[in-house]
């Protein structure tokens, strides 16, 4: 693992264990960019998976992408913003989700500089929470509609520098399910850690991802490609 506290509320319990991974686009360590890229709520691998051929289209260029699947179609049962505790112990298997989808990229040589962790949502949340918990200079962070998980957002959980990481926010002013405070929030705090972040709050916007999002998405993927060239 990534130094990431990976601990539930009731051990032994790990209800995503054999959480199905689905895969699009080359093998790992065949691409230059690969992104692990998490679902929300009520949603599916296959369904996450429909954003890589937009991001291709786009311009985005070959990139390798792991979407795990979550148990139920949710990483875990209340409202991020509920005390952390209460979500487990399923958000600490879904966090382990993700470390083994990392891991695998790792293990396939692609370094972590070249591993975005994106989602939408609920994934969104996730995808923030790892990153922020497991520090390091990431390819990325990519929010669509999210925001650090908890009650409030507790520095102390968040010990460890994520220098050279860029994080992009996006979401809405009004986001039945995402506090436009909450976004800001977490921009400060992974500002705090070292990273770059970018926020966009988008007026009126449904809760959605939408063209911006996804156009700035494949810029930093080619862009983090085309760096891995030159180099």
């Amino acid at each position: 693992m990534n130094g990431i506290d990976l601990r539930p509320s009731r051990p032994g319990a790990d209800p995503h264990a054999h959480a199905p991974v689905l895969r699009w686009g080359p093998a790992p360590g065949e691409a230059p960019v690969a992104i692990v890229l998490l679902h929300g709520r009520g949603d599916s691998a296959a369904g996450i998976l429909g954003l890589a051929p937009e991001l291709e289209a786009r311009g985005a260029g070959p990139v390798t992408v792991l979407a795990p699947d979550a148990v139920g179609s949710q990483w875990y049962p209340l409202r991020f913003l509920e005390p952390v505790e209460r979500n487990e112990p399923w958000l600490g298997s879904a966090l382990a989700v993700v470390d083994r989808a990392v891991g695998e990229l790792e293990s396939a040589g692609v370094p972590r500089e070249r591993i975005i962790v994106a989602g939408f949502s609920q994934g969104a949340c996730l995808a923030l929470e790892y990153v922020a918990r497991a520090g390091g200079a990431w390819g990325g962070a990519i929010a669509l509609s999210g925001g650090l998980i908890g009650a409030e957002v507790d520095p102390a959980r968040y010990p460890e520098r994520l220098d050279g990481t860029t994080v992009f926010l996006g979401c809405s002013d009004v986001d039945a399910h995402i506090p436009e405070g909450r976004v800001h929030a977490s921009g400060r705090q992974l500002l705090a850690q070292g990273a770059s972040v970018t926020s966009r709050i988008y007026p009126g916007m449904p809760h959605t991802v939408n063209a911006d999002e996804l156009s700035w998405f494949a810029d930093h993927v080619h862009g983090l490609a085309g760096r891995d060239r030159v180099s």
